[in-house]
């Protein structure tokens, strides 16, 4: 009788995936697996340091992205949503990467928790898509920014910084801008885009609570204390700034407090 397959092994076809398509497949397969008790728990197949990628969309530095407005005009949405298709597309590699790098260190909770997660990537990811689709364009049309798997780089051998890095800066980012890319939408008259935004922040809200509660875990076992403990890698590892304005409310409800990031904010 074969062995059954591991949860490794279905994270890294994730990640081993170049077409959208395809890579949406393979989380949501990874996913249902993993829920019908069809992985085992084992760590024995490695991550790969970048994930596969499609030959589209160019990826450019950061500094070279072209400008994309304000996000009135059609032309201006298009961009704007294939800038956050691009980022939901990375989010499900960040995802199980964060599976299938760091998932042995932890009890199986955390595995069902970021299955979830990536699940719900690879679903905003696909109503963005589907979003460009029906406005005459597709994710791949534009070029997209190179920067988004630098946190996963930086942090690839440390659980803690990843949590702290990925979940707690960047989606709680998304926490504090998307709120107001939702307002631009609605005053475009543009309430499809703006309802798939308002469910994408809602989950986010989810995925950073997650982030919250497992770097603490990780810091009650290190005992360490977590809020100084996450400012300390926010130093170390994050080349941006924490900067207002900050959605307190909704990190709030994430677990993510002001006494992580008061500290750090830069004005």
């Amino acid at each position: 009788m074969s062995e059954r397959r591991s949860v490794a092994a279905a994270v890294r076809a994730v990640l081993d995936a170049a077409d959208p398509t395809e890579k949406v497949m393979a989380a949501r397969a990874a996913a249902r697996d993993w829920r019908l008790g069809r992985l085992d728990f084992r760590f024995d197949v490695a991550m790969p340091d970048r994930p596969a990628r499609p030959d589209t969309p160019e990826l450019l530095p950061p500094n070279r992205m072209p400008k994309r407005g304000r996000g009135g005009s059609e032309r201006g949405r298009i961009a704007l949503i294939h800038a956050l298709a691009h980022i939901e597309f990375v989010a499900i590699d960040l995802a199980f990467d964060l599976i299938g790098r760091f998932g042995g260190e932890f009890p199986a909770a955390f595995t069902d928790e970021w299955m979830r997660v990536g699940a719900d990537e690879a679903m905003h990811f696909a109503l963005l898509d589907r979003r460009l689709r029906s406005l005459g364009s597709h994710y791949g049309a534009l070029p997209a920014h190179d920067g988004l798997w630098d946190a996963a780089t930086e942090t690839a051998y440390d659980a803690k910084a990843r949590l702290a890095i990925v979940p707690m800066v960047l989606e709680a980012r998304g926490l504090d801008v998307t709120p107001a890319t939702i307002e631009r939408f609605e005053a475009a008259g543009d309430m499809v885009t703006a309802r798939i935004l308002t469910r994408i922040v809602n989950d986010e809200v989810r995925h950073v609570r997650a982030g919250t509660a497992w770097f603490e875990s990780a810091c009650e076992a290190a005992r360490c204390v977590p809020e100084t403990t996450w400012q300390d890698l926010v130093r170390t590892h994050f080349r941006g700034a924490v900067k207002p304005p900050f959605n307190d409310s909704a990190r709030e409800s994430a677990g993510l407090t002001r006494a992580y990031y008061q500290a750090l904010a830069a004005g």
